[in-house]
C-alpha cells in the first residue's frame, strides 16, 4: 500500500481517488485546490496545507486538473509540488493539457530525481465511476510499471504510448475523433429529423451498420432525449480542441474539420451552452437549421 497524493478532486478526480482508497491506499490532498467531497473525507482522506507538503508526505502524486495553467501552478508555483520532491518520488499528471508544456514539466520534475508520467484519460464521469477509463501514458517504462497497479484501479485500457508528452498527444488525437464523430452524428440526426424521419428509429437502424459507434449509441440517444447534463462539458472539449489546434499550428499541420467543429462549440458557448454535455453540440446545428432533433 502506498501513500498517494491527489490534487484535483472534481467530477473525475473524486471517483478515481475513491477507487484508490477502496484498494487500501492512504490518499492525501492539499488545501491548495478545491474542497474535497465529504465521501472522500469520510473514507479517510487526509488533508495537508500545500502541494509542497503533499509531495513531502507521499510517494506518488497524482494530478487531475482542468488545464495547463493549473498544472503549472500546482507543480511550480509558490509551495508547489516540485519543492517537496526528492529522488524516488513519482508524479503522475492525469489532466488533459498541452503536450508541448508537458515535456517541459517532465524535464523540471526529473531534475529533482523524481519520475514523471503524463497519463490523460478518456471515458468521462461514467468511466471514472466504473473504473473503466482508457489511460494513455507517456514516460519511462520503469515509471509506467510502478504506476500500472494504480492505473488498473481506475481504468481498463491502459497503454504506454511513448515518452513524456506522448500521452497528451494521444489524448488530443482522441478528442479530435470524439468531437468530429459527435458533429457527424449531429448533422445526420438533424437532417433525418427535418426530413420527417423518426430520429430514434434512424439511430436504431444506424446502430446495426458500419456507422455504429459508442458515440452514436450514447450521445445519439442524448440528442434525441434532450439529456444534456454534463458527463463531459462543452467548455472542456473546447479546451482540448484548442490544444489540438495550438499543437497543429506549432507543427505546421492543418486540421480543417477540427477547426470547424471548434467553431460549432464556440457557437454553443456564445448561446450559454458551455456547461452542457458535449453532445449538446447538436444545438448549434439545430439553430442553423431552425429545427430541433426530437
Amino acid at each position: 500500500m502506498a501513500d498517494i497524493g491527489f490534487i484535483g478532486l472534481g467530477i473525475m478526480g473524486t471517483p478515481m481517488a475513491r477507487h484508490l482508497q477502496d484498494a487500501g491506499h492512504d490518499v492525501y490532498t492539499s488545501k491548495f485546490f478545491i474542497e474535497p467531497r465529504p465521501e472522500l473525507v469520510e473514507n479517510g482522506l487526509k488533508i495537508v496545507e500545500s502541494p509542497k507538503a503533499l509531495a513531502e508526505k507521499t510517494d506518488i502524486i497524482i494530478l487531475m486538473l482542468p488545464d495547463t495553467p493549473e498544472v503549472k501552478d500546482v507543480l511550480f508555483g509558490e509551495n508547489g509540488v516540485v519543492f517537496g520532491l526528492k529522488p524516488g518520488k513519482l508524479v503522475i499528471d492525469m489532466s488533459s493539457i498541452s503536450p508541448i508544456e508537458t515535456k517541459e514539466f517532465a524535464k523540471r520534475v526529473r531534475e529533482t530525481g523524481s519520475e514523471y508520467i503524463d497519463a490523460p484519460v478518456s471515458g468521462g464521469e461514467v468511466g471514472a465511476r466504473n473504473a473503466t477509463l482508457s489511460i494513455m501514458a507517456g514516460g519511462e517504462q520503469s515509471a509506467f510499471d510502478r504506476a500500472l497497479p494504480l492505473f488498473k484501479l481506475m481504468g481498463k485500457n491502459i497503454t504506454l504510448v511513448g515518452d513524456c508528452g506522448d500521452g497528451q498527444v494521444t489524448k488530443v488525437a482522441n478528442q479530435i475523433i470524439v468531437a468530429l464523430t459527435i458533429e457527424a452524428i449531429s448533422e445526420a440526426l438533424v437532417l433525418a429529423s427535418k426530413a420527417g424521419a423518426d430520429p430514434a428509429r434512424v439511430r436504431e437502424a444506424l446502430m446495426g451498420g458500419f456507422a455504429s459507434s459508442r458515440i452514436l449509441e450514447l450521445h445519439g440517444e442524448r440528442m434525441i432525449k434532450r439529456t444534456f447534463e454534463p458527463g463531459f462539458r462543452i467548455s472542456l472539449h473546447q479546451k482540448d480542441l484548442n490544444l489540438a489546434l495550438q499543437s497543429a499550428k506549432s507543427l505546421g499541420v492543418s486540421l480543417p474539420n477540427t477547426a470547424s467543429t471548434q467553431e460549432l462549440f464556440n457557437s454553443c458557448a456564445a448561446n450559454g451552452d458551455s456547461g452542457l454535455d458535449h453532445s449538446g453540440l447538436v444545438k448549434a446545428l439545430e439553430r442553423i437549421a431552425n429545427h430541433a432533433v426530437a
